[in-house]
């Protein structure tokens, strides 16, 4: 678990679905495309908290998994990915779930680094690559990004996960420019929620998006709606499968701007699974599009690393 939250974090490495058909997998994984959705913010807020518990980790709001896995049924879970991640205590079942209900520990590394370099979102057009909980995309709204796009895998983790993140944490935020009250309001009150004023114009800033990532990538670029290239694009623990990195390194290439950074967190190695940074660092090498530096190192539990990745 993260040191620093045990609850929130997942266990240090992820736990692979099916492992014993690995080899198997790794073929139809690599034929598994996700077709890629834009998902609306429902006019109705209290939809979006409703049957919601939420806790707070560093002053930010998040919905209790442990909740969600005996709520989320039916037309909520139409991917059957809770279900399923519980039925087979599996935080990885390739081709179908892809780690989204966790918060893994990598996740606060990055938040970490962003006070230590001060990284700067003021005005910037930023992605939250597999972003999971949205945690990393909410602190760059925090930052007064221009805009903040939402990327998962899967599109039950947007809706039951990203989209009521963002909405709490957007009302916790009117809240305390407003009245400066409500600071660690652990769970909104949703009656509030489409009231809170200038909460309409922070969720104009965002977009959230469901598939894989080249899917998403062509649906960005194909679409009649405006699209500028990213300033700034986050990604944590998505490195873990080396199936996966020719997707990553395309998407990365062609979402983000000439002049934009990539901030990717990753443990240096995932046991069970083989990615890992170093890997991850070599096939960039290879492809001769990037420049990488690793800008920082973590040695609690298994060891961790940030990485900066930017155009040559």
């Amino acid at each position: 678990k993260s040191s620093k939250t045990a609850d929130p974090a997942a266990d240090s490495s992820p736990k692979l679905g099916a492992d014993k058909h690995q080899d198997e997998t790794s073929s139809k994984k690599k034929l598994c495309v996700k077709a890629a959705k834009e998902h609306s913010i429902p006019e109705d807020l209290n939809k979006v908290l409703e049957n919601k518990v939420m806790e707070t980790v560093l002053d930010l709001s998040y919905v209790k998994l442990s909740v969600l896995e005996n709520t989320c049924s039916g037309d909520a879970d139409r991917e059957g990915i809770v279900s399923k991640s519980v039925s087979s205590h599996s935080d990885l079942i390739p081709g179908v779930y892809e780690g989204g209900l966790k918060i893994w520990e990598c996740t606060f590394d990055l938040m970490d680094y962003f006070s230590e370099a001060e990284i700067e979102f003021t005005n910037k057009t930023v992605l939250d690559l597999g972003c999971g909980a949205g945690l990393l995309g909410i602190v760059a709204l925090r930052g007064k990004a221009d805009r903040v796009h939402f990327q998962d895998y899967n599109s039950t983790v947007i809706d039951e996960i990203t989209l009521p993140n963002v909405v709490a944490n957007c009302i916790n935020e009117s809240r305390r420019m407003g009245s400066g009250k409500d600071r660690k309001a652990s769970k909104p009150p949703s009656k509030r929620a489409k009231k809170a004023e200038g909460l309409p114009d922070i969720l104009n800033r965002c977009r959230f998006f469901s598939g894989e990532w080249s899917q998403v990538s062509q649906l960005l670029l194909s679409s009649n709606k405006p699209f500028s290239k990213y300033d700034i694009i986050l990604t944590s623990e998505t490195i873990y499968n080396p199936d996966y990195y020719s997707a990553l390194h395309d998407t990365l290439a062609e979402l983000l701007d000439k002049n934009g950074c990539v901030y990717l967190a990753s443990k240096v190695h995932y046991f069970g699974v083989g990615g890992g940074i170093y890997l991850f660092e070599k096939f960039i090498e290879k492809k001769n599009v990037f420049r990488t530096s690793v800008v920082k190192t973590i040695d609690q539990g298994l060891q961790r690393c940030i990485m900066e990745i930017a155009f040559k």
